[in-house]
């Protein structure tokens, strides 16, 4: 068994949505950017529910001028056991 951390994605999503505000952008300003027909990815990212793509966070970084590491949120505490 390997132990991994685990991404915190309620903390992801929160980053996201702060980061997206101090950019002064909209939900629907990040949608028309991603070409997406609904906002409704940008409020699952938003809420923790979803996480972006590895493509899609690349963007979001470049975005907010940020790194990705910035964007993610890493839970210490949570961990993931795989199988190898």
């Amino acid at each position: 068994m390997i132990t991994l951390p685990a991404i915190d994605m309620v903390a992801t999503g929160r980053n996201i949505q702060v980061m997206r505000q101090q950019a002064g952008l909209s939900v629907k300003d990040l949608q028309d950017f991603f070409g997406f027909a609904t906002p409704q990815a940008i409020y699952k990212w938003q809420h923790g529910v979803a996480m972006p793509t590895i493509d899609n966070l690349v963007a979001l970084a470049m975005i907010f001028g940020v790194s990705m590491d910035d964007i993610i949120v890493v839970d210490a505490d949570a961990r993931v056991q795989i199988s190898a």
